[in-house]
């Protein structure tokens, strides 16, 4: 995993940009004074969430496929035990704080049943809200994702087991990854839906697992290249570009954003080991170890924001809007120093093997 660490630095970065790109998705509609090409630029916000599961499904290939495959399903435990010690406990307390702030809200009179039904509150508890049992968002919104991504881990491990792209042909990968998009875009056709942000609730787990098991592939493909990269590259930055331009023509939403970004993630991959890479600057990278706490934190931080600071939720000032967004990144420092790498950590201890000498063995992202 070593030699891997300099790219997965530079997809670390964009990871946190992705994260930013949603924050000002759910915050566009109450700037004042907002031009309408902006306010239409970042509508498409939550495409930002399609990037984070191709890159999940990559990441994690590299971490895991050859560990499970050496180790069997002996290794399922400990690999399910790291990545519920990341996603879990700053989900947990960010619906602890959600929850303080439903109570408020009830002692005051203006509890809202939909946004925070103390019903459906064991499901949030257990991140098995988007698995169909539910009809909405509710909580805390963007932990709807976490819920989906929770369903793609639990399916890695037979995925890992069962394919072993290194001894598949690149043409043959190529096509399971248009296949797979295919397949999303005609899930989404089935109903009328263009759009891949079209009832979350019940479409966003088979999302998940489709753009996942893509990224694992796009993943393959980096490791055969990753040594000869030019060539790569400048095809599949051209592949993009048709993309563009065929999403901007009419190609569905559903089938060009997942495959431009799978080309967007490869081609980031691929030239991540440039010189001078300006996503290898340390407070962009920075961005992108806090951005799992930048996801989870900023929706609450809005609410309590709008509820304590602004009178007119639709029309807030520039200044505030400043305001709030440096509140986000203070309060993202904050949950990932002093709440999520803290427990991600206790956690781990809690379960990390122990080898003859008494020491836990060090085990991966």
């Amino acid at each position: 995993m070593n030699e891997a660490r300099p790219e997965l630095r530079a997809l670390t970065s964009v990871r946190g940009i992705a994260a930013w790109f949603v924050v000002l998705y759910h915050i566009r509609l109450s700037i004042a004074g907002l031009p309408p090409t902006w306010t239409a630029v970042l509508a498409k916000g939550y495409l930002a969430v399609d990037f984070f599961f191709l890159l999940s499904g990559f990441v994690i290939w590299l971490s895991w496929s050859e560990k499970l495959r050496a180790g069997g399903f002996g290794t399922v435990p400990e690999f399910l035990r790291r990545r519920i010690a990341r996603i879990w406990p700053l989900h947990l307390f960010m619906l602890g704080c959600a929850g303080m702030l439903a109570l408020l809200l009830l002692a005051t009179g203006r509890h809202d049943a939909a946004e925070y039904p103390f019903d459906l509150l064991p499901l949030h508890m257990l991140l098995l809200q988007n698995w169909g049992f539910t009809d909405r968002l509710a909580w805390n919104d963007p932990s709807w994702s976490i819920s989906v991504e929770l369903g793609a881990y639990l399916l890695f491990p037979v995925l890992a087991m069962a394919i072993a792209w290194r001894r598949v042909p690149s043409w043959a990968i190529l096509a399971t990854i248009i296949a797979l998009f295919v397949v999303l875009a005609a899930v989404f056709a089935s109903v009328g839906s263009v759009s891949l942000g079209y009832e979350i609730a019940h479409f966003g787990l088979i999302r998940c697992v489709i753009e996942f098991t893509a990224g694992t592939a796009v993943s393959a493909l980096w490791l055969r290249w990753k040594d000869s990269p030019a060539r790569p590259a400048l095809v599949t930055i051209g592949i993009g570009a048709v993309l563009i331009l065929s999403w901007r023509a009419g190609l569905p939403e559903t089938l060009a954003i997942p495959a431009l970004f799978a080309a967007l993630l490869l081609v980031l991959a691929l030239t991540a080991g440039l010189r001078h890479n300006p996503l290898d600057a340390r407070w962009l990278h920075y961005l992108g170890e806090i951005s799992y706490a930048t996801y989870l934190g900023h929706f609450l931080l809005f609410v309590a924001f709008k509820l304590a600071l602004v009178d007119d939720a639709h029309a807030i000032p520039p200044l505030l809007i400043v305001l709030y967004l440096l509140l986000v990144l203070g309060s993202s420092i904050a949950l990932y120093h002093l709440v999520e790498r803290p427990a991600q950590k206790w956690f781990n201890r809690l379960a990390l093997p122990v080898g003859s000498t008494g020491k836990a063995r060090p085990l991966p992202h």
